[in-house]
């Protein structure tokens, strides 16, 4: 039994999963230097690792159309409108204010430039619900988040809740796990 089991993973794109937009191929290590070699901006880093975690993860029913929720002041999520995933499905982006997330309202939570007790909440309102969580200010993943961003001079990264991730009653693909473990 894994208790607080964090994993970390420096990476923009899932390297070997399939690319967020045709022709569009990141290997798992891509900086935002090299990112920015190529106009790649943080915000774009974050759309597609939020959009390459939707991708990789199973809800218990089929969804059409994946809603995430975007809860307080964020400072990268940009660029999470329109979102299509590789099999033709669309991410929903939704604004909710804090503590008016109303169950099966959300399949994704993605909270933004809220207080740590704030974060905890969310993540406990919707803990068991089949609800991805993924935290834009928590990298030490306090919050209980699936998954934790982190923003580093040359990186974006995130942090991987195994805890969080199965009490949430959803299937994230191994390969995430795999990226998150810091393996190819």
């Amino acid at each position: 039994m894994v208790s607080m089991g964090f994993l970390p993973a420096a990476l923009l794109a899932f390297g070997d999963l399939p690319p967020v937009a045709p022709g569009d191929h990141h290997g798992a290590r891509l900086t935002l230097a090299a990112a920015a070699a190529e106009g790649v901006r943080p915000d774009q880093a974050v759309a597609r690792i939020v959009q390459s975690l939707v991708e990789y993860t199973r809800w218990p029913e089929a969804r059409s159309v994946v809603r995430l929720c975007v809860v307080g002041p964020t400072a990268y999520a940009g660029r999470l409108d329109g979102l299509r995933l590789a099999d033709g499905r669309s991410i929903e982006r939704r604004a909710v204010i804090p503590g008016l997330i109303t169950a099966g309202a959300c399949d994704a939570v993605y909270m933004g430039q809220l207080p740590p007790a704030a974060q905890r909440q969310i993540t406990a309102q919707v803990r068991g619900r089949g609800v991805m969580t993924i935290a834009e200010a928590d990298p030490q993943c306090r919050s209980q988040a699936m998954f934790c961003l982190s923003f580093m001079p040359q990186a974006v990264s995130f942090r991987l809740n195994l805890d969080a991730v199965a009490r949430s009653g959803l299937r994230v693909d191994p390969r995430v796990l795999r990226l998150s473990a810091g393996q190819p």
